[in-house]
């Protein structure tokens, strides 16, 4: 069955398809479809891909009726930290979508790990094997993936009991005055935006810590830590705190003169106890390419690959 959505622009758009792509999270692509099938109307009225938007506009969309996403093997190459027969751990670049999904069907990290490896662990289901935890499209680092069922329970349960842990490096908005800080706010859907988190009485708690490492003129450096892992955590929790992530295009305006696309949002180190063989293991993933040059641009005294890590 087609399901019907409306959302109400919080920003202006230059076009139509960019808001769409955005809010909903599809593909360029995907979204200039849908508009050319007349399934999109702006303030109730037939619409063009490239007709502006403004805020308070009403986008009305209806989407077709899923189909069953077949997986495929694909040959993308993969940033593989580490690996034995129980689990892997990779360093996801940005832009790439963790798994499957209407609108990305393929290019997922899922389809890369079907290539590279023989056997997922099947908890997650049919379109997410081996998937333990997530991150964004757009925000790039580390992730550990089970290959089998008993690893990912392993691995499930130490993500729920925080006793697994994960580390960001951020480049955020303004200037944020406590060099230590905890934001303890809850985050559900968002009320009118069905593809937008935000915080909400009723959601679902969410606590993320953070620690300054460099202030500069117009954006803070933070070190973050996650205590728990709702969809979109951080970009939500810093917006809220109105220092939203540099490029974070759903959660703030998306400009930034540093040229980075997407937010400036790393997942940097991951900890985590071996569920076979107990040990403790923890892995690192430098800052990629562009926001080196964007700490290099800026005067980042220190390391551009690991920033802060003296100071852990």
């Amino acid at each position: 069955m087609n399901s019907e959505e409306l959302f109400i622009a919080e920003k202006a758009y230059r076009r139509l398809d960019l808001c769409l792509s955005e809010m909903m999270e599809l593909s360029r692509s995907r979204a200039q479809a849908l508009i050319e099938e007349g399934l999109v109307t702006l303030n109730d009225r037939p619409c063009r891909q490239s007709d502006g938007v403004k805020p308070g506009d009403a986008v009305r969309y209806v989407l077709p009726e899923a189909k069953p996403v077949e997986l495929m093997p694909e040959d993308i190459p993969l940033d593989i930290l580490y690996e034995d027969e129980d689990l892997c751990v990779v360093n996801k670049s940005r832009g790439m979508v963790v798994h499957p999904a209407v609108g990305n069907e393929s290019g997922t990290l899922v389809n890369a790990l079907l290539y590279h490896f023989d056997g997922l662990s099947t908890i997650g289901g049919e379109v997410r094997p081996g998937i333990v935890h997530r991150i964004d499209k757009m925000t790039s680092g580390l992730l550990v993936v089970a290959k089998n069922d008993m690893a990912h329970e392993g691995l499930a349960h130490q993500f729920a009991d925080h006793s697994a842990h994960r580390s960001y490096i951020a480049l955020v908005a303004g200037n944020i005055k406590e060099d230590t800080g905890t934001v303890d706010a809850p985050i559900g859907r968002h009320p009118t935006e069905r593809k937008r988190m935000a915080v909400v009485p009723n959601g679902r708690r969410a606590v993320t810590h953070f620690r300054v490492l460099y202030r500069f003129s117009s954006v803070t450096l933070l070190s973050l830590e996650l205590e728990t892992g709702r969809t979109h955590q951080i970009r939500v929790h810093m917006a809220h705190s109105h220092h939203p992530l540099v490029g974070d295009s759903v959660y703030s305006s998306g400009k930034n003169d540093l040229g980075m696309e997407g937010q400036a949002l790393h997942g940097w180190r991951l900890q985590f106890t071996h569920p076979k063989t107990g040990e403790h293991m923890v892995f690192r993933a430098p800052l990629p390419e562009d926001m080196q040059r964007a700490l290099m641009r800026l005067g980042y005294p220190g390391s551009l690959s690991y920033p802060g890590e003296e100071t852990l």
